[in-house]
């Protein structure tokens, strides 16, 4: 009997089999390629994902192959600087291509024991009450206590499971791809910056090692974009779209990809669980898909991990659900609304236009870079003071940075008082008196518990409270714990 079983190894799979892993949770991963996608599906981290790397010190080894680009995110393809004093300690976007982080996450789970099975897919499941039974293509089968989903849009977990993905179906799509170009650079930059005025979705760019990366709206929508596009296509397209092909020839990949619009109603059936992509697809603008299922995979990560050894409290892996499923939620919304501010459409223009001006105003610029970032993110843990379920940004102590007490993945409490304990609940919380730094105003609370996750479960000065917030998010205390 596996403890868990993770079917996908994309960046959710190994996000989340490395936070299982970090509590010592056996965890296998199914992934079906046999090697790892060479495909550039994501071309960064926002300022959230960068925090949950920081968490983990993983930060540097990401900063080491990326490039930080300030103040770069934008909502619709509107230019515009971020305001000042964003309520993080990473204002920037991380330029990193996906299969670099595909290969730095895995490289992470697979160090901290995580059992990577590359050409092993999954065929069909049964759950019963005391597991799951996964069926694989080789006709072998595993018997897992629990069952995460994170095999992608398509997800054949999802399908299995027989959950319900409503939403729209792609109306558009686009053709993608890196290869190289004869046309020179200054050709391209005018042809570029011409036709983006009116086709928000095209473009081509430096891709490194002498590529380009090109995308182009596609003639029409195929039945199945699994089906990749030649190089013909890219070239009547362009030539179409831009009035040149710019010689493109000799790519590494192409692809196609839509803006379908969908989300399971239901992210846990039993003893399994949908995450990322296999949760929710949309449109990737802004850049907050991949950062979505790393995000989704930090949520579940601590909780199932608690569940598996028998200290969550009741309801906790419910809680997935009733948090993750309204923040996809939101961003299927922001990217319905990108793609309308896209459009051609003397409307769709105005409003673009109004928008432009609005986000002038540091109130609306705030606003919006905390939806792309999710920084922005706050959990409904019922009363209390607005600190309560948002996510707490890095913080300097004077015994070095909070994020640093964060990395082995447990529950903490900042206590700027002296007064309080976690006694009875040491084995999954860290209890650490310390002050913050002068300089810092982002922590106006005597005290903080934060869950693994990074979000205040509790704010406040006293013992009672916080025991209450202890039980509900960590459970029993442990007779052991509190004898010592």
């Amino acid at each position: 009997m596996i403890d868990g079983i993770i079917a996908g190894g994309g960046p959710t799979g190994m996000m989340l089999a490395a936070e299982l892993r970090l509590h010592g949770v056996d965890v296998v991963v199914l992934e079906k390629d046999a090697e790892p996608t060479t495909q550039v599906r994501s071309l960064g981290l926002h300022a959230r994902s960068i925090e949950i790397l920081d968490q983990r010190g993983l930060l540097d080894r990401f900063l080491a192959h990326g490039r930080r680009y300030p103040g770069a995110g934008h909502f619709a393809g509107i230019d515009r600087p971020w305001p000042d004093h964003l309520d993080t300690a990473h204002g920037y976007v991380l330029g990193i291509q996906q299969p670099v982080t595909d290969r730095l996450l895995a490289e992470h789970a697979a160090g901290l024991g995580a059992d990577i099975r590359r050409g092993r897919e999954v065929a069909g499941l049964q759950q019963d009450p005391g597991g799951v039974t996964v069926d694989l293509a080789d006709g072998t089968q595993l018997r897992a206590r629990y069952l995460v989903g994170c095999d992608g849009g398509h997800s054949l977990v999802r399908k299995l499971l027989g959950v319900p993905f409503p939403g729209e179906p792609a109306g558009n799509e686009w053709l993608r791809g890196e290869m190289e170009l004869t046309a020179p650079p200054e050709e391209v930059k005018a042809v570029v910056e011409k036709v983006r005025r009116t086709q928000k979705g095209f473009g081509v760019g430096p891709a490194g090692n002498g590529l380009h990366g090109v995308v182009v709206p596609a003639a029409g929508v195929t039945g199945d974009r699994a089906v990749p596009p030649t190089l013909e296509e890219v070239k009547r397209q362009l030539r179409a779209i831009a009035g040149t092909d710019f010689g493109v020839h000799s790519p590494r990949w192409l692809s196609r990809f839509g803006d379908a619009t969908r989300q399971a109603e239901h992210y846990r059936v039993g003893r399994v669980f949908l995450a990322g992509d296999a949760a929710h697809v949309h449109p990737p603008l802004g850049g907050q898909g991949l950062n979505l299922g790393i995000q989704d995979a930090f949520n579940l990560g601590w909780k199932l991990a608690a569940e598996i050894q028998g200290w969550a409290p009741a309801g906790l892996l419910d809680t997935y659900h009733a948090e993750r499923h309204p923040v996809a939620a939101d961003v299927l919304n922001n990217t319905r609304a990108q793609s309308e501010l896209m459009s051609p459409g003397p409307g769709p223009q105005a409003v673009r236009r109004l928008l432009t001006e609005l986000m002038d105003f540091d109130v609306v610029s705030r606003f919006l870079v905390g939806k792309i970032t999710a920084i922005g993110i706050r959990y409904d843990f019922g009363v209390g003071p607005d600190l309560v379920g948002r996510r707490l940004r890095d913080l300097p102590l004077a015994r070095g940075r909070l994020y640093e007490l964060m990395h082995r993945g447990r529950g903490l409490l900042l206590d700027r008082t002296g007064r309080l304990s976690v006694r009875g609940w040491e084995d999954r919380v860290d209890g650490v008196e310390d002050r913050v730094l002068d300089g810092s105003d982002n922590l106006d609370a005597p005290a903080v518990l934060i869950r693994p996750d990074g979000h205040v479960a509790w704010a406040g000065a006293d013992q009672p409270g916080l025991d209450a917030q202890l039980l509900r998010w960590f459970g029993t205390p442990s007779p052991d714990a509190s004898s010592t």
